[in-house]
C-alpha cells in the first residue's frame, strides 16, 4: 500500500529539539541519576555503566551507555550465563521502569542518538538486514520510537523492522511528539518489555528465507560475518 509520507521534520530542528530535551532531562534528573548510580554500585558492583558498540546513522559505530542491569556470572566453562540468570531484581526493576536508559540522554546530547528513532541494535546484525530493513540506519537511532509504542520487545523482528521503516518514511515533528507521549504511557503501564519466554529479546539471525528475495540474499552475502 502506497501512502503519501507526512512532511519530513527538518534535521536541524529535530537536532535542536534533541539537544534541548536531553539537556533538560539530564539537568533536572541529575539527583535521580546519582541515586541510581549509587544503587547499581552497591548491588551490582563496578562498572556502574554498561557500554556497548551500536550502529548509528549510516551504520557509524558509537558507544551506547546504559545503567548496568546484569551480573557477569559465568558457568564452569567461563561462558556468560543466559541473560535471565544474570538479570538481578534491581536490574529487572530498572528495565521494567526504563530507568536503565537514562544515561542514553548523554548519547543524544553527543549526537549519537535522537530522542525518537529506531532503537540501536547490534553491529553484527547489519549484514543480516534486507535492503528494506537496512533503511532504519538512514536516521539517528532513538531512545524511543514507533516500534517501542507499538509493542516493543513483544513484537517479532520482522514486525519491529516494518515499524522502523514506516517511521523513516513518515517522520515528522508531530509524529515525534505523539511517540514521546505514548512512550510515557507505555512506561507507566510497563508494557512490551520482553518477548515471550525471553529476558529481553531473542537474537536476530536474519529474516526467514520466505520473506527475503534472491536480491536481498545476494546483497547481504558479501558482508555476512564469517
Amino acid at each position: 500500500m502506497n501512502q503519501k509520507p507526512e512532511a519530513i521534520a527538518h534535521p536541524g530542528a529535530k537536532r535542536l529539539f534533541d539537544i534541548l530535551f536531553s539537556a533538560t532531562v539530564l539537568l533536572f534528573a541529575s539527583p535521580l541519576i546519582l541515586l541510581l548510580a549509587i544503587l547499581v554500585r552497591r548491588y551490582l558492583g563496578s562498572p556502574v555503566f554498561f557500554t556497548q558498540d551500536r550502529p548509528g546513522i549510516g551504520g557509524k559505530i558509537f558507544k551506547l551507555i546504559k545503567f548496568r542491569t546484569m551480573t557477569n556470572a559465568r558457568d564452569a566453562a567461563g561462558q556468560l550465563l543466559p541473560d535471565a540468570e544474570r538479570l538481578t531484581p534491581l536490574g529487572h526493576f530498572l528495565r521494567r521502569t526504563s530507568l536503565d536508559e537514562f544515561p542514553e540522554f548523554w548519547n543524544v546530547l553527543r549526537g549519537d542518538m535522537s530522542i525518537v528513532g529506531p532503537r540501536p541494535l547490534l553491529p553484527h546484525y547489519l549484514p543480516l538486514y534486507t535492503p528494506e530493513q537496512a533503511r532504519r540506519q538512514e536516521v539517528r537511532p532513538g531512545l524511543t520510537g514507533w516500534t517501542a509504542v507499538n509493542g516493543r520487545n513483544s513484537l517479532t523482528w520482522e514486525e519491529k523492522f516494518r515499524h522502523d521503516t514506516w517511521y523513516v518514511e513518515h517522520q515528522s515533528f508531530l509524529l515525534d511528539l505523539r511517540i514521546i507521549l505514548l512512550t510515557a504511557l507505555k512506561v507507566l503501564r510497563r508494557e512490551g518489555i520482553s518477548a515471550s519466554g525471553e529476558a529481553t529479546m531473542p537474537e536476530f539471525t536474519g529474516s526467514p528465507a520466505t520473506t527475503r528475495t534472491p536480491q536481498d540474499a545476494a546483497a547481504a552475502a558479501p558482508s555476512a560475518p564469517p
